[in-house]
């Protein structure tokens, strides 16, 4: 399915661009026109999510791009970014520097050959000595892989599942022992998606990310404002695609009228629109929770909501298409890649999880009026 023609506006820059852009080639346009800054508190990937300013960077490159090239841009946003702030050493402050500019993409790559959801369990390996770290290990399906200038990779430092046992490492494209590889998928592409193998990867001290031992309570923050911005796109998703639905069934003659004026279509669109408004009174609802002090709960709560929610319209648009719903680019296609949202990021059985933990929290602050969970 086509994205939207927006107006022309503060990302009037991306107009430029063709539908069909890439991750790659959409994120160096927004550093280049200083856009990327935009998504932070002060400017700053360091200082935290600035919902507002988060949520219309991605409505606008969602409303001009495919989903793969939004997802390239949105990893590094809510995560990868936030994530390298985090490094003093010199390599990793030009690397932040360089990627806020648009001159470089950094890929997130802490999915392991382990299932990406069991973090402690993951076998990438980093060893750390008088000759600095090395890196052994591999990690798939790793957005922007192929079109990284620099991998950040999270790796095991000591053996077990305790939580302090996982550091971050900063990894240059074409260092020696690095390689990549395209993932065989074509729904994800555009967003350079692909697998990253690490055979005995040298490195100096300064690419080490933060301090040894803190990886998962980082990527833990991050992932919550990751999660945030799922939501936030999936709002914006589900409206563009209701919307072009919309203008679908209204043009589709049917008997006297069109189809839009059948009532079993007219409650199954309206249960639609029903669903995504929940899901954006909820997010701006949780908005500031997640982005200030990284709520875990609400940020899986979130997360299991949005990939509810845009299943839901997906599947209810893609069979009132008919049809017009197979060509290539329809909304069968964009069905498909947007399963991603119940999965990728946690998936919604394990956030889930996370939600129920919480359980007497949530239940708590369901009796106070005006409050969310």
């Amino acid at each position: 399915m086509p994205p939207d023609a927006p107006p022309s506006g503060a990302y009037a820059v991306l107009d430029a661009l063709p539908a069909t852009a890439s991750g790659a080639e959409v994120w160096a346009a927004l550093g280049g026109a200083g856009l990327l800054a935009r998504a932070y508190r002060d400017g700053a990937p360091g200082a935290g999510a600035d919902p507002d300013g988060l949520a219309d960077l991605l409505s606008a490159v969602d409303a001009r791009f495919g989903l793969a090239a939004t997802l390239s841009v949105s990893v590094q946003l809510a995560t990868a970014l936030p994530i390298l702030a985090a490094g003093r050493h010199p390599a990793a402050r030009r690397a932040l520097a360089e990627a806020l500019a648009g001159r470089a993409t950094v890929a997130l790559a802490a999915t392991d050959d382990t299932p990406g959801t069991d973090l402690t369990a993951l076998r990438t390996e980093v060893r750390t000595g008088d000759g600095g770290p090395t890196l052994t290990g591999t990690k798939k399906w790793i957005a922007n892989a192929t079109t990284a200038t620099h991998h950040l990779v999270l790796a095991r430092h000591r053996p077990g599942r305790h939580f302090t046992h996982f550091t971050w490492v900063l990894v240059p494209a074409g260092t020696p022992g690095a390689t990549v590889r395209p993932a065989d998928t074509a729904l994800y592409a555009a967003a350079g998606t692909g697998h990253l193998t690490l055979d005995a990867v040298r490195l100096g001290d300064d690419h080490l990310v933060g301090r040894t031992g803190f990886g998962l309570p980082l990527f833990a923050r991050h992932i919550a404002t990751e999660r945030l911005a799922g939501a936030q796109w999936g709002t914006a998703l589900c409206r563009r695609v209701l919307a072009a639905t919309h203008r679908h069934l209204a043009d589709r003659p049917h008997g006297d009228g069109t189809v839009w004026d059948l009532p079993a279509v007219r409650q199954r669109f309206a249960e639609c629109l029903v669903r995504v408004q929940e899901l954006k009174a909820l997010t701006d609802g949780c908005a500031e929770a997640v982005a200030r002090r990284y709520d875990a709960t609400a940020a899986a709560t979130l997360k299991a909501a949005a990939g509810a929610t845009v299943n839901h319209v997906l599947d209810t648009c893609g069979q009132l298409w008919g049809a017009e719903g197979f060509r290539t680019g329809g909304i069968q296609e964009l069905r498909a890649q947007a399963a991603l949202f119940a999965i990728g990021g946690g998936a919604a059985e394990v956030v889930l999880g996370t939600v129920a933990d919480a359980a007497e929290s949530v239940l708590d602050a369901l009796a106070r009026p005006g409050t969310l969970p």
